[in-house]
């Protein structure tokens, strides 16, 4: 079975450069489309009060951030990218929705092994949501 499309999500530290680069040696024998995504916390889910703060703005900066870092990204890939995709919520929610959207057959996703990853992993979460094949790659804590 060959996948047709394989989204590689990042969380744009310094290991988002190996994940895209195992995507992208997926992708290349089986003439898959590659795609990237990040998603960012919604900080106006998190927000309390007690702080004037223009939460717009903020989003939409930190929002452009990550897709320059994620352009950057996809320009050094050794595979063509077909999306760069930075979305804002819930994790399982904004991949699932994406899968749905694009068509993605395989998510690849990184996954510290630590201790503070086995506390709080978002991989169980992914897992049983997301309705493709998934790879977790592991990556050094």
């Amino acid at each position: 079975m060959g996948y047709k499309h394989i989204l590689v999500a990042v969380d744009l530290s310094s290991d988002s450069e190996v994940l895209v680069q195992k995507g992208a040696a997926l992708a290349a024998p089986l003439g898959a489309k590659l795609s990237l995504i990040h998603i960012d916390v919604n900080y106006a889910q998190l927000y309390t009060g007690l702080i004037d703060v223009n939460l717009v703005e903020t989003r939409n900066r930190i929002i452009d951030e990550a897709q320059s870092q994620l352009n950057a990204l996809a320009r050094h890939a050794e595979y063509p990218v077909a999306h760069t995709l930075v979305a804002s919520g819930d994790l399982a929610d904004e991949i699932t929705e994406s899968i749905s959207h694009y068509g993605i057959d395989l998510v690849l996703c990184g996954h510290h092994q630590d201790f503070w990853s086995a506390l709080i992993s978002s991989a169980k979460q992914l897992i049983n949501k997301t309705p493709v094949d998934m790879l977790m790659v592991p990556l050094p804590s």
